[in-house]
């Protein structure tokens, strides 16, 4: 028996793509435009009952044989070999097949704090680094490639070939939620480190020793509307009052310069511009026009989640993301975004739709051949046809190996970010602590932990940025609305510095309003991503702090609301301007 071309590892990419996609059927060929959600069970074994699943309505084998689906996006965290002996199991299913098409598994990101199932995930089994905002903050590109390097190593570990991630959207709008993933307001530093993120993932060049970077979220998702997310109807109108569409455009240019593989377009629809005001999935304007032919990018496009259908989400239903197109059907929004330049769609597994807009004459076969050919095509060069598996052994030794969490707690500490300190840091000695939001046993190891500020020598405080508290527990963790303190919360942490010498030390997952406790603190430390432990070390002096503010902090919300949402650093005034911190020296 003739072994088939696309099985023959010595013949050219190109040639084994063409001799695959001859032999597919429709039904095969339109699986392959899907990117659908999956999970596991906790001892590694495949999905069966999905009775309980409050993200996926099919079992794997279901996805995988009835279906043809071949791309996956893994939710959830797990044990580091069961992931790897469910990957496995999940190629062995898919070798299986009429085709034996290799399965392609994504995530979102999983090396640092942040937690949330619509975004990211904290590090857990993974090495433990700042946010994106955090590696701004260093503003270092070799440690940025060397981030993006062990992000590389720790997904191959355990099967992972694509990283939903770098997002490099600018944080030019102070209320968006989604800014802790990004690399802060500034074009030009968000450019000069995704081309170090995309190194480190992807290698000199895609191969199959690469994580294929899929960059978000083209052309740019910072600039919305009162800071509202997109996920939402409330949230879908992107604007730019200050004119500055090309300004956020420029990191994209930059991920397409380094050779990024993949694109995702935001949910955001345009208002006011000259572009057709549609959700960038739907935007022939944005895809086509600007993408395609003005950037000359090549990759693969895939949409954000949940474009076409309605769904169920943790026992919500929400509606498509169809902004501005809600009134076509499921099949008029495939097509529609098949026309812009679409290869593959987010969150969605209903290739029947994609067989009956190609046998009704909607969609040309030769259309889905293109998107097809781009998606096989990576697969290939990944070598997933030639080893799609991994070896759960070598998983548990790489997977939070002590080079890469040595590593993420380095860079933990250099993020951290001073931005007052009235002769107080670097502490000495062991003082009298009283500790607010830190853990007290690690407290205890720098000085003496006591329950009442009245007998502290001084007292350390740790903070998230406010926001409201929305309805709905998805929505739940999107922390949009007030950047402000609420009053009564305010008097309290202001009654504790005015009575003890006070270290504030503030997460900043979007720029906080916090004008009276920096003037009151003895002083205050911004962190994107920091254990008590770097934060600590970095008090006593045991590390240095190298942070600069990665985008203003306002002084009022007057001000958050006077800015405008594509300028960076628009707002009058701030506390703390862009890049500022200072310098406190280790003892």
């Amino acid at each position: 028996m003739t072994t088939p071309k696309y099985r023959d590892p010595n013949r050219p990419v190109d040639e084994r793509v063409e001799d695959l996609l001859t032999r597919m059927t429709l039904e095969e060929k339109a699986g392959q435009l899907f990117h659908a959600m999956l999970t596991m069970n906790p001892d590694g074994t495949l999905v069966t009952d999905t009775t309980a699943n409050p993200f996926v309505n099919h079992s794997t084998t279901e996805l995988v044989e009835g279906l043809r689906l071949s791309h996956f996006n893994l939710l959830g965290q797990h044990g580091v070999r069961e992931t790897a002996e469910w990957v496995n199991r999940l190629q062995e299913l898919a070798a299986s097949t009429r085709l034996g098409i290799p399965v392609t598994l994504s995530t979102d990101p999983r090396h640092a704090f942040t937690d949330n199932p619509g975004a990211s995930f904290n590090s857990g089994a993974f090495s433990a680094w700042p946010e994106p905002l955090g590696l701004a903050a260093i503003g270092d590109p070799e440690l940025v490639e060397k981030f993006g390097d062990t992000v590389r190593r720790e997904y191959l570990a355990v099967g992972f070939r694509v990283a939903l991630h770098p997002q490099i959207d600018l944080a030019t709008e102070p209320r968006w939620s989604r800014q802790s993933g990004t690399f802060g307001s500034s074009a030009d530093t968000t450019s000069e480190l995704v081309r170090a993120y995309v190194r480190g993932l992807q290698g000199p060049v895609l191969g199959p020793e690469s994580v294929a970077a899929m960059v978000k979220h083209f052309p740019g998702g910072g600039p919305q509307k009162d800071g509202e997310d997109p996920h939402f109807a409330h949230g879908k109108e992107q604007v730019y009052p200050g004119g500055l569409r090309d300004y956020h455009l420029a990191p994209f240019k930059a991920a397409v310069e380094a050779g990024c593989s993949q694109m995702m377009p935001y949910y955001g629809q345009p208002v006011g511009t000259d572009w057709e005001e549609v959700g960038f999935g739907f935007n022939r304007d944005v895809l086509t026009g600007l993408l395609r032919e003005r950037l000359g990018f090549q990759g693969v496009i895939c949409t954000d989640w949940g474009l076409l259908s309605d769904a169920s989400i943790l026992g919500e239903m929400f509606p498509a993301r169809a902004w501005g197109v809600e009134h076509l059907t499921v099949a008029e929004r495939a097509a529609k975004a098949l026309d812009a330049g679409s290869d593959q769609f987010g969150g969605e597994q209903c290739p029947e739709v994609i067989v009956e807009l190609v046998r009704s004459g909607r969609i040309t076969e030769a259309r889905m051949d293109e998107s097809v050919r781009r998606l096989l095509r990576e697969k290939f060069v990944l070598g997933l046809f030639e080893n799609p598996y991994v070896d759960p052994d070598r998983a548990e030794e790489v997977v939070g190996a002590r080079e890469f969490t040595a590593l993420g707690e380095a860079a933990q500490r250099r993020s951290l970010t001073v931005l007052t300190n009235r002769s107080l840091l670097p502490l000495a000695d062991r003082p009298n602590l009283y500790v607010r939001g830190v853990s007290e046993q690690v407290a205890s190891t720098y000085g003496n932990v006591v329950a009442d500020p009245v007998h502290a020598d001084l007292a350390i405080l740790r903070l998230r940025t406010p926001h409201e508290q929305r309805p709905g527990v998805f929505e739940s963790f999107f922390h949009s609305g007030s950047l402000a303190f609420p009053e009564d919360e305010l008097k309290d942490i202001l009654r504790l510095l005015d009575a003890t010498p006070t270290l504030v030390c503030v997460n900043l997952e979007r720029p906080a309003v916090l004008p009276e406790i920096a003037e009151k603190a003895a002083a205050l430390v911004a962190d994107f991503g920091a254990s008590d432990t770097a934060l600590l070390d970095v008090a006593f002096g045991r590390a240095r702090a190298e942070g600069r503010l990665p985008f203003e902090l306002p002084r009022s919300m007057a001000a958050v609301e006077a800015s405008r949402p594509d300028v960076p650093n628009d707002t009058e005034d701030p506390v703390f301007a862009y890049g500022h911190g200072l310098e406190v020296q280790a003892l």
